[in-house]
């Protein structure tokens, strides 16, 4: 479970990070508004927390800026004990959940389980990494190059391969984790060929690349 943590006060932050690390979660922390926006223009998360005093952009424009660019990631705002405005704020603009400052560790975590269960078989609209965005609805892949259409298949296969950017598989792994076995190695690996020619031909960032017998999405 990925989670970016937008928070300027270092102290918190780390000691926030190290509780998290030890639940489970992979914690990229960031310390303002524009370090988290930039944060998400490079990589997926599971979940997002924004704390709404943040330096360059606030939690709240930050949030805005996430909406409007089609990131649909579940959205946690800590905000000020008695900042019944901000809570308002935050809801209207598309937070998912708010925590008030000074929170206990134990509400957090359980808060962050509790959003990533509810979005766990949420299909995004729009999925973006680097200078690719994928519509899962009508499987039209895109980047600023070019644009063409992926197969349903393909469709699956980039969507994973996104969510868990920089981690290596094997055709055999693949096979299991995004179709639960239903297809083989060889039809996996033969999937990723076509997907790496197809992230050519719209002048990815990005592509497919090997490591031995196994496969992640990296520059």
């Amino acid at each position: 479970m990925k989670v970016l943590y937008a928070e300027d006060e270092r102290a918190l932050s780390m000691a926030v990070t190290e509780i998290l690390k030890m639940e489970g979660f992979t914690v990229t922390p960031v310390y303002d508004g524009k370090q988290a926006v930039d944060a998400m223009e490079n990589d997926y998360f599971d979940v997002v927390v924004l704390d709404i005093m943040m330096p360059v952009m606030d939690g709240i424009e930050v949030l805005k800026t996430m909406r409007r660019n089609g990131n649909h990631t579940s959205v946690l705002m800590l905000t000020a004990k008695a900042a019944l405005d901000d809570r308002i704020t935050g809801l209207s603009e598309g937070a998912d959940d708010y925590l008030a400052k000074p929170f206990a560790m134990k509400e957090l975590v359980a808060r962050l389980k509790s959003l990533v269960r509810r979005t766990g078989d949420y299909r995004y609209s729009t999925l973006k990494y680097s200078n690719i965005e994928l519509n899962s609805n009508t499987c039209e892949l895109k980047s600023d190059k070019g644009s063409l259409r992926l197969n349903n298949t393909e469709a699956e296969l980039l969507t994973f391969l996104v969510r868990n950017a920089g981690t290596f598989y094997t055709p055999a792994q693949l096979n299991e984790q995004v179709w639960s076995g239903k297809e083989s190695g060889e039809k996996a690996e033969l999937y990723v060929f076509y997907l790496k020619n197809k992230l050519c031909q719209i002048h990815a960032d990005v592509n497919v690349i090997e490591q031995g017998e196994a496969y992640a999405l990296g520059e």
